[in-house]
């Protein structure tokens, strides 16, 4: 039997995973291994000093657990004086965006709380196994493909920012390029140190010391009873019937998967199937559905305002709002115009993800941000903390805004997939606001339309933004000249692109092998033992 399968944003975190499944690692063991090498491997879209959220099932019990490492506004205990908190514009080519660095930036990190916990809980192998593949990468530097050296170039103004970050990511005067070898100094003593002490070594240690002294120093915000004080969280997952599958989200923090359970209760009142794949029907009622949870958002977050989230995500997932945006939507696609669309924020983009599933009918998958960075490393570690704190989309009533200890909200959505209790999928992606598009058509290709999952993850994609239906080059060009005629916007992109974000999937097939599918937009990689 296959040990199991993992598909990742590249090919050194895959095969870190695919490393500990054949040393009798399970599914948990390689996830926590993988994402410690995607700090180094993916070093253009995440970092050691992020946040994240993960979920497993395990279909011998039955077992399943949301973990929640996501951010925390910092501050408690603390008294602000001047903040270090630099703007920074990144020129994304149709458009531009401000992002901010700096000290004051850096929320509370959880990747390796949440890391660690994950793997005491539910792991097999030691954590000084686990961060073997991750140590062997520190030590030696790693060969950066194509998608991280681009993305690093991307947002040359942020990996240029401080000396200690040109360093590592602009070493010979540029930036740099595909090929050439990402070293970080430092990283592998601070791997080896959290290898022997655990935990310890980030909240309490000379690692939480270190970046302590950095903030205090140099106008940052976090405190030691901010690192003290932070929980790992542990839901049990919003559960969703969609087409006799039952499928498993994460709660708030994570709005994305409650924006996403909502889209599925609305979208499952429909019979996609008979519907040609990418007909301009199809990607119509893609467009209407999207349009419509946007909708559904607004509606949500004024809910939040007077209640508690669980009570009004209990209203948004509640049959008598989804029935009411059900019939809204099928009146919207008896006419012949496009439906009204209310913006929606976006939030971080630099994200990566990874799914995992073992033979024993484990799984998991795990999302990871850092934001963009906050363009500095901290000082004799190799550290690179995270700027959620910078993140304009993040905070719409103004940074610094929101109390101390507050989590901080995410579309993240790590999403599991049981058919008669076992995983069938297991899928999740990076992309802000597209994180639910990409989870969403990944879903439906392979559930509505049972297309193979390398299929179901890599067709052309289709993203409704702020009343403009993105339409990613490989749909067929007559479908959305009809959308056009019928008075969508429409821009049709003319090649493929992270926009769309990366849904790096796991599955188990019908005949109970196990797959996994990258996503060839965000240099998705596979691999099996």
């Amino acid at each position: 039997m296959t040990a199991g399968v993992i598909a990742a944003g590249d090919r050194e975190t895959a095969a870190a995973g695919a490393e500990i499944l054949r040393q009798g690692g399970n599914a948990v063991d390689a996830a926590v291994a993988a994402a410690f090498v995607s700090f180094i491997a993916e070093a253009g879209v995440v970092h050691l000093g992020g946040s994240g959220i993960a979920q497993l099932y395990d279909a011998r019990t039955g077992f399943s657990r949301v973990y929640d490492f996501f951010s925390v506004v910092p501050g408690l205990g603390g008294v602000p004086g001047e903040i270090d908190f630099a703007e920074v514009t990144i020129d994304f080519g149709s458009a531009t965006q401000r992002f901010y660095l700096g000290r004051g930036s850096v929320a509370v990190p959880g990747n390796i709380a949440g890391l660690c916990r994950l793997a005491s809980d539910y792991g097999r192998l030691p954590l000084t196994v686990l961060l073997e593949p991750a140590l062997r990468l520190a030590r030696d530097g790693v060969t950066l493909a194509a998608f991280q050296a681009d993305t690093c170039h991307l947002l040359a103004p942020l990996y240029t920012h401080t000396e200690s970050i040109r360093h590592v990511f602009a070493p010979n005067g540029h930036v740099i390029q595909p090929g050439e070898r990402l070293f970080i100094p430092d990283l592998a003593a601070t791997l080896a140190a959290l290898a022997r002490e655990g935990e310890t070594y980030a909240r309490t240690g000379r690692l939480a010391q270190a970046l302590l002294a950095d903030q205090a120093a140099k106008g940052g915000l976090l405190t030691a009873t901010d690192l003290d004080r932070y929980e790992v969280l542990c839901p049990a997952p919003i559960r969703v019937d969609y087409r006799g599958y039952e499928v498993l989200l994460p709660p708030l923090c994570s709005a994305g998967g409650v924006l996403t359970a909502f889209t599925l209760r609305l979208l499952s009142g429909f019979d996609v199937a008979v519907l040609p794949h990418g007909s301009a029907a199809h990607l119509r009622l893609l467009a209407e559905v999207m349009a419509a949870t946007t909708r559904a958002r607004v509606e949500w977050d004024d809910l939040m305002e007077r209640c508690s989230g669980e009570e009004a995500t209990a209203q948004l997932l509640g049959d008598a709002f989804v029935g009411r945006h059900r019939e809204e939507l099928r009146d919207m696609l008896s006419g012949q115009a496009p439906s009204p669309i209310a913006a929606e924020r976006p939030g971080p983009s630099n994200t990566s993800h990874l799914s995992v599933m073992d033979g024993d009918g484990l799984c998991v998958g795990l999302t990871t941000t850092a934001g963009e960075s906050a363009g500095y490393i901290v000082g004799g570690t190799g550290y690179i903390p995270n700027n959620m704190l910078g993140e304009e989309d993040l905070h719409p009533k103004g940074f610094h805004s929101r109390p101390a200890g507050q989590r901080i909200p995410t579309m993240m959505a790590p999403v599991v997939v049981l058919e008669h209790g076992r995983p069938r999928l297991v899928v999740g992606s990076g992309g802000s606001i597209r994180i639910r598009s990409a989870i969403l058509q990944t879903l439906s290709n392979l559930l509505d339309y049972q297309l193979p999952l390398d299929e179901a993850v890599n067709l052309a994609r289709v993203h409704l933004d702020n009343g403009v239906l993105h339409c990613e080059a490989g749909y067929d060009p007559r479908a959305v000249d009809e959308l056009e005629e019928m008075g969508y916007r429409v821009n049709r992109w003319t090649a493929r692109s992270i926009y769309f974000g990366g849904a790096h999937s796991v599955a188990r097939g019908p005949d109970s092998r196990l797959y996994a599918a990258g996503d060839n937009r965000r240099g998705g990689a596979a691999a099996a033992a």
